[in-house]
């Protein structure tokens, strides 16, 4: 069990701990790089929060416009597409706010425009936890995929944006000003990680996971992903007693 003590206002009294594979937080805010990505990862957790009471916002750092090698497709088709299927994937899992911070689809650096850009809407959403998935991840165990480098690039500026950028007001003044006060996340949680402390039984919620996987019409045969997709979730789930699970490398921020 993954347990990890709670805040307290009186220093003398042992904090009762945090049962991260129960907690329910009371906003959370995913961010990714593309459309697709929270479903691939974290859609089942978000389901079973949002039906908890969990407030969540998504954040889709791309514009999702390099998504295909279809000479027919204009760029500008495809960007409205992927939202409206990204906007439909989430709705699957209960979740309605959904922001599109549109930076150009498979061009994006760890800039500090973008790290401003991200801490502007962590200050704006105050997330206890925050979800993006592990940087640090270059290739897949078995060796046949090399990591995005908008899905590196996105999750190293989420993370120097979470600290210490979003909870200190000399940084980025400019946000104060836009009465955006400074905001700490308690909570990180990084998807695809190879060190997983934290699995969450998703059981109940893979066949949300399923169906809104499939709303991503443009880029994803509906036909494999309860084989590939299911497997991945079944072998984490079972490891921690589970049918099916998401796993997370979970980062408490004191």
């Amino acid at each position: 069990m993954t347990e990890i003590p709670s805040e307290t206002a009186e220093s003398n009294v042992t904090p009762e701990p945090v049962k991260l594979e129960t907690y329910v937080p009371p906003r959370a805010l995913f961010i990714v790089a593309h459309a697709d990505d929270i479903e691939f990862g974290a859609a089942g957790t978000a389901t079973l929060w949002t039906a908890a009471g969990s407030q969540i916002t998504y954040c889709i750092v791309t514009d999702n416009g390099s998504g295909t090698d279809d000479p027919e497709m204009t760029r500008e088709r495809l960007v409205q597409l992927r939202e409206e299927e990204q906007r439909a994937a989430a709705a699957m899992c209960g979740v309605t706010d959904v922001i599109f911070m549109g930076y150009p689809d498979g061009t994006i650096v760890p800039s500090l425009d973008l790290r401003r850009d991200l801490v502007r809407v962590i200050r704006r959403v105050k997330p206890d936890v925050l979800i993006t998935m592990d940087p640090t991840l270059m290739f897949t165990p078995s060796n046949d995929y090399i990591n995005h480098p908008d899905h590196r690039a996105v999750c190293q500026t989420v993370l120097d944006a979470v600290f210490p950028a979003a909870g200190n007001r000399m940084i980025f003044p400019e946000l104060l000003a836009e009465g955006l006060p400074p905001h700490k996340v308690t909570y990180v949680y990084l998807m695809f990680s190879e060190n997983l402390t934290l699995t969450i039984d998703t059981t109940t919620t893979f066949d949300n996971k399923i169906e809104a996987l499939k709303q991503h019409k443009s880029q994803i045969n509906p036909d494999e992903l309860a084989g590939f997709v299911g497997q991945w979730d079944k072998v984490l789930g079972e490891k921690a007693g589970y049918a099916y699970g998401e796993g997370y490398r979970v980062i408490k921020i004191n």
